[in-house]
């Protein structure tokens, strides 16, 4: 397979409600990975190290969700206008049925997409984040530090917040900050931010009487493999119970000195695990 680089997987889907962007590789079945929530994160800064290794597979689509800077802003809270992205984007294209693997906030979407539309998604990996605490308290370490760049931006507290994702600080490079800096303090994308994790928007409660998503989960008629880090700051483990007791076909793989990036900071071990899952008949 010939390198794989953002320029040459970059696409645009243009739809009515703005362009969507993306990144595909690979032929075979497809499979759809959704990124998590943060400072300058992106899909493509989430998934770049797993897409080779899925892409020998799988026909690949990395989407870049509203409001984090790539695809066309939202005026909209993000996790309001993540999930409604993802139908109009399998929609666009074509997609009556997709896996998915969805990392923290991508978790929580492709929950949300499989609870809705349950023959949408024919097999579901999460990467932490989906569930509630329920013996530790909360908000976690790593959200109370996101609140705080969110609310007052540094590059002290872009790096206290990233050494809360993982479990070996050493994977906290100079490289790695710089990216996520430049991209996290661009006006539009940092206001996007705001509608999450300002301290406004996080002590407001949820309109109307909409039930919270993780109620929903027993509606989810997917294969799913839920994968989280032992050492996870963010989502703490115990969050795991709740969709591991209530999706009724559901698996729990832990992975030692990990923190929230599995995916990153267990690379080989989580690529094994989920592609057993995803290729199993």
């Amino acid at each position: 397979m010939a390198e794989l680089n953002h320029d040459s997987t970059l696409r645009e889907l243009r739809t009515d409600k703005g362009t969507l962007r993306y990144h595909e590789a690979g032929d075979g079945p497809p499979l759809l990975m959704l990124h998590g929530s943060g400072p300058g994160v992106t899909g493509w800064r989430n998934f770049r190290g797993n897409l080779p290794v899925f892409a020998e597979w799988f026909h690949c689509m990395v989407l870049e969700f509203p409001g984090f800077g790539v695809s066309d802003p939202t005026d909209r809270h993000p996790m309001v206008a993540a999930p409604e992205s993802v139908i109009r984007f399998l929609d666009e294209l074509g997609l009556e049925q997709v896996d998915v693997i969805g990392n923290s906030m991508g978790g929580i979407v492709a929950a949300q997409v499989a609870s809705a539309q349950p023959d949408r998604v024919r097999r579901l990996v999460t990467i932490g984040g989906v569930g509630r605490n329920l013996f530790s308290p909360g908000p976690s370490e790593g959200i109370r530090l996101l609140v705080e760049f969110t609310e007052d931006p540094t590059r002290e507290r872009l790096v206290q917040w990233l050494n809360s994702m993982v479990h070996d600080p050493a994977l906290i490079t100079e490289e790695l900050i710089e990216e996520r800096w430049t991209q996290a303090t661009d006006p539009a994308t940092l206001a996007s931010a705001r509608r999450m994790y300002g301290r406004k928007a996080m002590a407001a409660r949820p309109p109307g009487d909409v039930p919270p998503y993780w109620a929903m989960l027993h509606k989810i008629t997917a294969k799913t493999l839920i994968t989280w880090g032992r050492d996870d700051r963010v989502s703490p483990l115990d969050m795991a119970i709740v969709p591991m007791r209530t999706i009724p076909d559901a698996e729990l793989h832990v992975f030692p000195d990990c923190g929230h990036w599995a995916m990153i900071e267990q690379k080989d071990a989580w690529e094994s695990v989920v592609l057993a899952f995803l290729t199993r008949k």
